[in-house]
């Protein structure tokens, strides 16, 4: 059995990959330009893939393919609808990211809500000599406690991230799916979570229906001028309002650790807010803890190894 793994350079280095207890050939690529992707799995029965995007195109040009396993929880990159045709099973990783996806989501929060990284910025620049004092007070520092967190997305990342919310003394908001006011006395509606939260963080997946779900004109409807945090998918927000909202108050900051496209380009306009104390961009990460990839990489061979058996879990398509 031929295994292919497209790009196993979206794992960390230090990340053993298992090897699969049954007979097989494995062969690793660090990355796989689109142009390649049909060649590298012509002749695979498995492969393993994170970011690269597998369309009806390249599926067809696997005709042994049986199994793909997506080194992630998102599997927007694969055309589930060609697997389900062509009887190729999908599997995902879940429940790996439980730890190191609410601690990131907290570090950006601490960090704006602390202005950490603008104090560190002027210590730097020696504004601690010129004050003359012990402290200055050049940049808003807010406690969280007492303060009300915005929750949109309520799987296990979401429900995390809220448990640490209230462990902080913050009052906690899940979202209802916008759009609807049926979903019980669990969940706030979307609106007034946007006019009531004095953080938002998103932990939703990318699907039609969330695509750019916050953009201009829910961002001016931040009536307490929240943080703005995305930990999840590229893509959830309108990235071409983050910079104007930030401009116009609307909101005090943003931590995004994603984006549509990624890399992003050099004119993307999250790059032109590099200099901005209220904006943090970090290079999707939040996921990477040594202790969560490790988890991963042990996860995406269990699977392998459960469909070898006839056993397969966490199937996404079937």
């Amino acid at each position: 059995m031929k295994i292919v793994f497209l790009d196993r350079d979206t794992l960390s280095p230090q990340t053993r990959l298992r090897t699969p207890a049954f007979p097989h050939e494995l062969v690793c690529h660090g990355r796989t330009a689109a142009t390649e992707v049909a060649t590298r799995i012509t002749d695979a029965d498995i492969v393993l893939v994170n970011k690269v995007r597998l369309d009806a195109a390249a599926l067809a040009a696997a005709p042994r393919l049986k199994y793909i396993g997506v080194a992630a929880t998102g599997t927007d990159n694969i055309d589930l609808a060609a697997c389900r045709a062509r009887g190729v099973v999908v599997s995902n990783i879940r429940h790996y990211a439980v730890h190191t996806v609410p601690e990131h989501t907290f570090s950006l929060i601490f960090a704006l809500r602390r202005s950490l990284c603008a104090y560190r910025d002027a210590v730097r620049a020696g504004r601690w000599q010129a004050s003359g004092q012990f402290c200055f007070f050049d940049f808003p520092i807010r406690d969280l406690a007492g303060s009300t967190l915005g929750v949109i997305g309520d799987g296990v990342l979401g429900q995390s991230v809220a448990a640490i919310g209230r462990a902080l003394g913050m009052r906690v908001l899940m979202a209802a799916f916008k759009g609807r006011g049926d979903m019980g006395a669990l969940y706030t509606p979307f609106d007034r979570v946007l006019a009531e939260a004095d953080v938002i963080t998103l932990h939703c997946p990318l699907l039609p229906q969330t695509r750019h779900m916050i953009g201009a004109a829910e961002l001016a409807a931040m009536q307490r001028r929240p943080l703005l945090i995305n930990t999840a998918r590229g893509g959830l927000v309108d990235e071409s309002a983050v910079g104007p909202a930030l401009q116009a108050g609307h909101i005090s900051g943003a931590g995004f650790d994603v984006t549509e496209l990624e890399p992003p380009p050099a004119d993307h306009p999250f790059m032109a807010l590099q200099h901005r104390p209220d904006f943090i961009l970090t290079p999707h990460v939040a996921w990477a803890s040594d202790e969560a990839v490790q988890a991963l990489a042990d996860q995406l061979i269990d699977q392998v190894e459960a469909f070898e058996r006839g056993a397969a879990v966490h199937v996404v398509s079937a």
